[in-house]
């Protein structure tokens, strides 16, 4: 039986603002070195003899998730896009349904790509055996050994005994304090790790008699899939009529064939500053300085910045965290609250700090925003070699290029020039025209925008190589 990775890329990270947006989550962003969180879930399991990975992610984390794979040298994932966000039920059973239709036995492992797991060989001696069990059509889950009584996670109590795979015998969604620390002491239960493996046929059945509308929906989006190269799109009018609702409500808190499998290595889900804060190095004070951040007469603090210098004075049990465009301060101990800023912003309709970061990553490259006012925007665009824009127009701005780095390639209204650095353009309103670096270096070029209009949906694309005309 075949072992197929499958990893789930979706979900919009709000409790990591400022920096992790919606167009931006948590796991495409290099938070422990220069790899993402998404690229270490990739590599994890690549000592392991198993198939090309299956990525599950929306439309607007294609590219995310394509240039993350071609960094880490991947290049026979596939990647499956849906077309509305469903929970991970949905998702999980339309690839268990399109892996079924190629390979009957196969062997699924779910993971989240959001999460940090330090592995040793325990835990693949844990898999090892999860794996057994799932070719025996048990569904497992995999529980963490607690290390304090957290009552942000949910917990799975295991059957007694010592085998590394156990019965599960109760699920408990986030405790209070004081049962999460009775759980603890009990020595039978685990944090929900939230990473599964059991067989795809198995998992299809017993949806099929425990959510028969999510195996309903999974298999009709699947028959009707359609693939391209490495790129699987799934038709919304199927998917859609899928229930939100997770593979945990969904199958596990309801079938008998509930299998945990506990382990003990370093893990988290780096789901808020504090957990965060909990994975990093730190200094003799308990300080951890990410960016450009400086600590001085601190103590177990966090302090994260993008470009701005910061410096922390005398402060203590303080998450400092600044992006670009916003800076978020809080205790350590309330960095699950991050969640009640981000809905005061929504409530305040400031989507511009909960959507959009100020560097956005396009299939070309991508752009970081500089400065914005009034009828005028500064960019900083830079182009991967050999790639291009595609050929588009503005109905409300006109804007002026200037080549920082590279060499770049214009097109006017037909007319092609090469300009090198320090060499500048115009174009007009109205204007088709096209931004290409055609050199082995990255193009980096300072855009002007100047308008009655500044939105991104303000661009006709007359042909694009990423099917976006």
């Amino acid at each position: 039986m075949s072992i197929y990775p499958v990893i789930l890329a979706g979900g919009r990270g709000t409790r990591l603002w400022p920096l992790s947006r919606a167009d931006k989550p948590k796991q495409f962003l290099p938070m422990h070195g220069e790899r993402s969180l998404f690229q270490r879930t990739v590599l994890r399991h690549a000592s392991l003899d198993v198939a090309p990975a299956w990525i599950v992610c929306g439309e607007q984390d294609r590219f995310q998730v394509d240039d993350g794979l071609m960094a880490i040298g991947v290049d026979d994932a596939t990647v499956v896009l849906e077309p509305v966000a469903r929970n991970t039920a949905p998702a999980i059973a339309t690839v268990a349904a399109l892996l079924v239709r190629s390979d009957p036995d196969a062997l699924m492992l779910v993971l989240p790509s959001d999460h940090l797991i330090t592995t040793d060989s325990a835990y693949f001696d844990t898999l090892a055996a999860a794996f057994d069990a799932a070719r025996a059509g048990e569904m497992v889950t995999f529980g963490i050994a607690p290390t304090y009584p957290e009552s942000g996670y949910g917990y799975i109590k295991a059957a007694n005994g010592d085998a590394l795979v156990r019965k599960v015998e109760r699920f408990v969604e986030k405790p209070p304090v004081e049962e999460a620390g009775r759980m603890v002491a009990d020595g039978n239960y685990y944090w929900n790790a939230g990473f599964f493996a059991f067989s795809a046929r198995a998992l299809l059945d017993e949806l099929g008699r425990l959510a028969p509308d999510v195996a309903a929906a999974a298999e009709a989006a699947a028959d009707e899939a359609v693939r391209t190269g490495n790129l699987l799109r799934l038709p919304e009018a199927q998917f859609s009529t899928a229930p939100d609702i997770s593979i945990d409500y969904a199958l596990f808190e309801r079938t008998e064939k509930a299998s945990v499998a506990p382990i003990s290595c370093r893990w988290s889900d780096v789901g808020s500053w504090r957990a965060y804060w909990d994975t990093l190095d730190k200094d003799d004070a308990g300080n951890a300085v990410r960016g450009k951040g400086v600590a001085v007469e601190s103590h177990n603090s966090l302090i994260v910045s993008e470009q701005t210098d910061v410096i922390a004075l005398g402060v203590n049990d303080l998450a400092i965290v600044a992006a670009t465009d916003a800076i978020l301060i809080c205790p350590l101990d309330r960095a699950q609250d991050v969640k009640t800023v981000v809905a005061h912003l929504k409530k305040a309709g400031r989507n511009d700090l909960l959507d959009v970061s100020p560097t956005v990553n396009r299939p070309w490259g991508g752009y970081t925003s500089i400065m914005n006012g009034e009828r005028f925007q500064v960019k900083h665009l830079f182009v991967s070699p050999g790639k291009r824009l595609s050929l588009q127009k503005h109905h409300h701005r006109s804007e002026h290029w200037v080549v920082v780095r590279g060499t770049a390639e214009v097109t006017i209204d037909g007319e092609v020039k090469t300009l090198s650095e320090n060499q500048s353009t115009y174009i007009p309103l109205g204007a088709v025209h096209r931004l290409a670096n055609p050199g082995r270096i990255r193009l980096e070029v300072i855009e002007v925008q100047t308008g009655s209009y500044l939105g991104e949906d303000d661009i006709e694309r007359l042909q694009d190589e990423w099917g976006r005309a």
